[in-house]
Order: C-alpha cells, then sequence, then structure tokens
C-alpha cells in the first residue's frame, strides 16, 4: 500500500475515532446564560462561606469551616474578589466593602509577607475596584481616576514593597517586612516570576499618579533578567538578585518562570512599551527552538537547551492565552486541546504530569483550584467562537461541582485516575483566594460573552475630570496574573495630563530631610573640634577675606551631603571603584577627626615615655584611633546596608555609640534615591526596539490593539465619527 494512502487510512480512522469518544455539543444562548448562572452561584456560595466562617482572615477552610492567615493577614480574599462583584453587577455589595476594606488606612504591620503574591493580589485587587468603583455609582473623589482612596491604599502597599528592590541588580527580594523592609538575614535567592511580574500594577501605579518611581523600578528589573539570560536566550528558574547568579538553570513555562513571560506581552500592550514584546518575541523563539515538544512544553537547562525534565505542569496552562494576545490562536487551540485531554483523563489538571508515562506525579497530585486552563479557555473562545471550548468550560464546572463542593465553599481536590482506578477525589481544607480572583471570574467571563469586559471597542464613556473630558470603558481591559482587570484608557487619562513629578525637586527634598537627622551629630562634631583648637589656630595669620572664606567653606561642608556608590557592587561581587571628586559623609568626618588631632598641641604621655620616639612632629592618622574590627569575611548587602556600615566602621567609638544609641537605629531605603541612581548608573541599556511601536499592532484580536492605542491615537470626536 502507498505511503500516502495509508496515511489517508490512517487519519479516516483517527478522525472515526475522535467522533465517537468526543461529540461537539451545540449551546445556544439560552444555554450559555444557564452557566453563567450556575458559576454566579458558585461564587455567592464560596464567598458568602468566607465572609460567614473566615473573614477577616486571609482564607477559608472550606472543612474546618473556618479561617487562616496566609499570605499577610490583611483579608486577602476579601480584597481579591472585590471586582468580580462588580463584573457580575453586584454594586450594593462592592460598595459596602469597599468601605470595610478603607476602614484601613494603611498596611503599617509588622509582618513578613510575599511581594509576588501582595503585589498581584492586594496592589492588583485593589487598584482595579479603584478603576471600577465609578461603575457602582460610588461617590468618586474629585480628580478621579487619578485620585481615590483605594488608589492611595494601593500606593502605601507599593511603597513598602520597593525596599525589596534596592540591591544590587535591581531586582527584588522574595520577602518584605511591611514595615521595616527588607527582613534581616533573607535570602537573596527568588524565582524568575518574583522579579519580572510588577510591570502591570507598578505602571499602571505610575501611570496614575503621575510618579515614574513604581514603573522605573519594575522595568528595570525586567531589563535585569533580559541582560542575565544565557548565551542561547533562556531564563532559568531561581536566581540570586545580589550577584545575578543563576541559582536553578533549569528553563520552562511554568512554575517560578510563568507570568514573567505573560507581562511581557501584556505590559507591553497595557502600557505601549514595544520593547517588551521584543523580549517576549526572542523568548518565544528559543522557547519553541529548546523547549516545544510537538505541541507540549518540557524543562531544559538554560546553558545548552538539553531536556531536564519532560513533564506538564498545571501552572502552563496560561500559554495558549498568551498566544491569543498576540494572534496565534491556531498554535494555542492545538495546545489546548493536549491539555484539556489531561483534564479529561484525571477531571482535574494535577499539579504536574509526566509526559513520558502519561501519568500524574504521585507527589503532585491534587487541584488546588487553579485558573489558568480556564483563563485560556476563555481568551481563545472569545477570539474563535469555536464551541468545543464552551464545553471544555462545562467539563472543567462539572468537576468542580462534583469534587471541590463542600457545605462550607469549595476545596482542594485531589484526582481520580480513570485508567488504573487507584484514587479518588479527596478533598483538602484550602480554599484559596485566587479561586474567587480567578477561576469563577474566567468561568463567568466564558459563559458572559455580552459582559462590559468584552466591549469590542464600539463605544464608551466620557467622563469629566480636572484634566479635562476623558474617554473610559472602551474595553480592551488587561488582567493581571490575578484576573484584576486595568482599563488602558483610564492610565492615559492621568498619564497624558501629569507628566511626573521632578525627581530632582524630590531628590533635593529627600537631601535636606535626610540632613536633618546628620546635623545634630553633625554640630558636635563641630563644636569639639572647635572648643579644642589651639591659640596658635586663633592667632593665625589668615587675613579676615580668607578666614571669611573659610568659614563659608566649613558651613558649607557640615550641610553637603553627597550620595555616592559607595557600598555597591558589581555582578562578580567586586567592590566598585569609587568615582573621583565624591564627597562622602565618613571621608568629612575622617578629615575633622584628623585636623582635630593633628592640630592639638596634646602631647601624648605614651610617646614622651617611649625612648625610640623623638619625632615630636609625627602626625597622628585617624585609623590610629579607630576601634580595630576583627577581619570578617565580605558579603553582599543592600547597598543603603552596606554604606552604613561603611561609614560606622570609620569612625572612633565614641561616635559609634552615639550614632547608635541616639540617631537612626536602622538604615531605610530611601525610593527616591534608589531611582537616581538606576538612572545614574543606566546598568542595562535599553532594548534596540525601544521605540518601534509597529511590534504592538500584532495580528492580535483587533479589539485589544485598537484599545491598547485608543489613548493615544483617538478622541471624542474621532470615536463618534
Amino acid at each position: 500500500m502507498p505511503s500516502s494512502l495509508k496515511f489517508l487510512v490512517y487519519f479516516v480512522t483517527f478522525l472515526s475515532l475522535c467522533q465517537t469518544c468526543y461529540t461537539i455539543r451545540e449551546y445556544n444562548k439560552e444555554d450559555i446564560l444557564k452557566l453563567r448562572e450556575e458559576v454566579r452561584e458558585m461564587f455567592q456560595h464560596a464567598y458568602d462561606s468566607y465572609l460567614k466562617y473566615a473573614y477577616p482572615y486571609d482564607e477559608l477552610r472550606p472543612l474546618s469551616c473556618d479561617g487562616v492567615d496566609t499570605w499577610g493577614s490583611y483579608s486577602l480574599t476579601l480584597i481579591d474578589a472585590l471586582d468580580m462583584l462588580v463584573i457580575m453587577g453586584n454594586y450594593t455589595e462592592f460598595n459596602r466593602v469597599v468601605d470595610i476594606v478603607l476602614e484601613r488606612k494603611d498596611f503599617d504591620t509588622d509582618i513578613n509577607v510575599s511581594v509576588f503574591e501582595t503585589n498581584i493580589r492586594i496592589i492588583g485587587g485593589l487598584l482595579s475596584a479603584h478603576l471600577l468603583s465609578h461603575k457602582s455609582g460610588m461617590k468618586l473623589e474629585p480628580g478621579w481616576p487619578c485620585n481615590g482612596p483605594l488608589l492611595r491604599l494601593a500606593e502605601d502597599v507599593a511603597q513598602r514593597l520597593i525596599a525589596a528592590f534596592d540591591t544590587t541588580t535591581g531586582m527584588p527580594y522574595g520577602t518584605i517586612n511591611l514595615r521595616s523592609g527588607v527582613p534581616p538575614g533573607e535570602t537573596s535567592i527568588t524565582c524568575t516570576a518574583g522579579v519580572g511580574t510588577f510591570i502591570i500594577e507598578f505602571g499602571t501605579l505610575s501611570r496614575l499618579t503621575g510618579d515614574p518611581l513604581y514603573e522605573e523600578v519594575a522595568y528595570n528589573a525586567l531589563k535585569a533578567l533580559y541582560h542575565h539570560r544565557s548565551p542561547i536566550g533562556l531564563v532559568g528558574n531561581h536566581i540570586d538578585v545580589m550577584t545575578g547568579r543563576w541559582t536553578a538553570q533549569d528553563a520552562g513555562i511554568g512554575g517560578g518562570v510563568d507570568s514573567y513571560f505573560e507581562y511581557l506581552v501584556k505590559g507591553a500592550i497595557l502600557l505601549e512599551r514595544p520593547e517588551l514584546m521584543s523580549m517576549f518575541t526572542e523568548a518565544r523563539s528559543v522557547i519553541d527552538k529548546y523547549l516545544k515538544k510537538d505541541d507540549w512544553y518540557v524543562w531544559a537547562t538554560m546553558l545548552r537547551g538539553h531536556v531536564t525534565l519532560p513533564v506538564f505542569q498545571s501552572l502552563e496552562s496560561y500559554w495558549p492565552g498568551v498566544l491569543s494576545l498576540i494572534g496565534e490562536s491556531d498554535t494555542a487551540m492545538r495546545i489546548i486541546h493536549n491539555y484539556h485531554s489531561v483534564w479529561k483523563q484525571y477531571g482535574f489538571t494535577p499539579e504536574v504530569y509526566n509526559l513520558g508515562t502519561g501519568e500524574a506525579s504521585s507527589s503532585r497530585e491534587s487541584y488546588p483550584l487553579r485558573p489558568e486552563l480556564i483563563e485560556s479557555i476563555m481568551y481563545l473562545y472569545r477570539d474563535t467562537r469555536d464551541p468545543i471550548l464552551l464545553q471544555m468550560g462545562e467539563d472543567i464546572l462539572r468537576s468542580i461541582q462534583h469534587s471541590a463542593r463542600t457545605p462550607c465553599g469549595y476545596a482542594t481536590a485531589g484526582y481520580r485516575n480513570h485508567i488504573k482506578d487507584v484514587r479518588d477525589h479527596r478533598k483538602e481544607d484550602r480554599m484559596e483566594s485566587f479561586f474567587l480572583a480567578e477561576t469563577t471570574k474566567y468561568l463567568y467571563l466564558l459563559f458572559d460573552p455580552d459582559n462590559f469586559i468584552h466591549n469590542p471597542g464600539v463605544h464608551g464613556t466620557v467622563i469629566d475630570t480636572p484634566n479635562g473630558e476623558c474617554i473610559v470603558d472602551v474595553g480592551g481591559y488587561i488582567f493581571n496574573t490575578e484576573a484584576h482587570p486595568i482599563d488602558p484608557t483610564m492610565l492615559y487619562c492621568c498619564h497624558e495630563a501629569r507628566q511626573g513629578m521632578n525627581i530632582s525637586e524630590v531628590h533635593r527634598v529627600y537631601q535636606m530631610l535626610e540632613e536633618e537627622d546628620n546635623i545634630h551629630f553633625m554640630t558636635m562634631i563641630d563644636s569639639t573640634v572647635k572648643n579644642n583648637k589651639t591659640e596658635t589656630d586663633n592667632n593665625s595669620n589668615m587675613s579676615a577675606p580668607q578666614e571669611e572664606m573659610q568659614k563659608d567653606e566649613d558651613k558649607d561642608q557640615v550641610f553637603i551631603k553627597t550620595e555616592t556608590r559607595t557600598g555597591y557592587v558589581n555582578i562578580d561581587g567586586t567592590e566598585r571603584e569609587k568615582t573621583k571628586n565624591e564627597t562622602t559623609l565618613s571621608e568629612l568626618l575622617k578629615e575633622r577627626i584628623s585636623n582635630f588631632y593633628n592640630k592639638s598641641d596634646i602631647i601624648d604621655k605614651e610617646s614622651l615615655d617611649s625612648p625610640s620616639d623623638n619625632n615630636t612632629d609625627k602626625k597622628v592618622e585617624v585609623d590610629d584611633i579607630i576601634i580595630a574590627q576583627p577581619p570578617q569575611e565580605e558579603k553582599l548587602e543592600l547597598p543603603s546596608t552596606a554604606r552604613a556600615k561603611e561609614t560606622m566602621r570609620l569612625l572612633p567609638k565614641v561616635i559609634q555609640d552615639f550614632l547608635n544609641n541616639d540617631w537612626k537605629k536602622k538604615p531605610k531605603c530611601e525610593p527616591q534615591h534608589m531611582l537616581e541612581r538606576i538612572r545614574r548608573e543606566k546598568r542595562y541599556p535599553d532594548h534596540l526596539d525601544v521605540d518601534k511601536y509597529e511590534l504592538l499592532l500584532t495580528p492580535a484580536p483587533s479589539f485589544l490593539q485598537r484599545i491598547s492605542l485608543a489613548g493615544e491615537f483617538l478622541n471624542k470626536k474621532q470615536l463618534e465619527v
């Protein structure tokens, strides 16, 4: 039999088998809306259970019918679920909960939290609720959307997270204390997603508030990851944010890396940054070359691309949705059929599925109600309207209802193996906040094609702001990785009218404030020097004009404090060489102390008693009066901490005691100083495609691209036309 005929026979046989085992159901409008209402009831059951049994704790325990703090003791589930109330049209409850959330004036709490999770869940949830609040009939503050209590609360959280970015590479620590900054002894190793998942939330904050700090810091972290990719273009799983050394070199698209790639695409569209799209395109090329195997993705070494783990992770299910955003829905459909086949096999997507054996990993057998698969299904259905995606969504809905529902909510579930029939669906006592924030939201939007979130740019709302009229609600919402939607047109309302603060002025104010702290002990040193001056100094032959000039110079020296690069280290761990003509506080102190000892007529008694010392003009070096410190192995530290320690080591013990007892207890990160340092160092050059805006005009769904550029190219008159 000819090979071509043999192939045709096999193909026809395959089609017949598929038709017998999987028949596509037809859905009419009534069927879809019925499924939507079932999802609404699912959300309501879980939400009411949280309020009844768990609030004010972070999350619900649906088997114990109580609550537990998990990520930060800040009523996480309540904030995570806020925007879902608006999407479902429950405005009364939204307004009630916003009042509850705003009872918290700030997040000044002595707790250690995940920088990544706090950003995507708390900051993302507050920003989305702020931007959607006008739909609920809530009374808005003057200047909205560039002003408002939810926005201020989100910025308060961001200001507490920003200290995590005060590292030698610009990549953030993984944990922060909401009150005091980076905890002592905190590891400098962070996953790739923990570095590259800030540009949406921080970019939104900068565009709304006019402060460029947040967007520039997040963008700098993305450039750092791009700079540290391997010679073949892959990134690893974990990196040391102080040295830039990869500590886990497995490259993949799943856990530990996932949202980094997601934010390159979404950040490019939301903030109109073509260089981010170019970074993703480059990454996608090497991913397809080394990691893609027959529409599955594996893990490989980042240096050579050799396969290390032939597994599929549940977290990878976001990938087809990202591909749909850049107009590659055909490829995404092939991939999502593979992922859904795993769901059909187990009733869920297990956390880890071995592609070689076709079985789930025995150690990762639970399903914590993850949203990634339904997320991609929602994106693809919005683009293709393929009814098989509705059937996939209904399969997921049925599985959750059957295996995860409890009288007090929905529980993390085990899985069943249809082939060996060796496991049942076992429940675990946890309902993570993302079940309400993401899983139910994507299911609801799949079955609600007319929701305002899906607006294809055919209508909008004109609002009056202090900056003039602005068009919002045109659609094209960008979801952060916790499914919190951001309206790009609202960012334009604030960003265009407010070009940002004058950082030079802010920096000058910070210098003045910092000098307030320095003046007290600097004045003490100054007075000590003056009180101990000898008569020879007082009777110097200096002329009156010279004396006046000297006084002016002394006065300037007391109050001028220049930030230097001392204490920073290079990527390889070596200390960075100081630039010339830099004045540091330590140098100023050293000079004052040296002048005091060398100009004084006090003679050291020990030097007189020493027969070998006949040189009465011998000068005293400052280092001779400093308490000796035992040699210690040099460790990489925060630049602010290293700078403070270096200064302390140069001071006499009496001054050290004074500073330790009465001055600053702990060096802290000054955000604006950090921004100035990032701009000054320019450690990572801008991408070559930074101005190629044509990269944003991909074959993605037309509504998305049109809306992402609406703020730049459309005005009210053009929209009416």
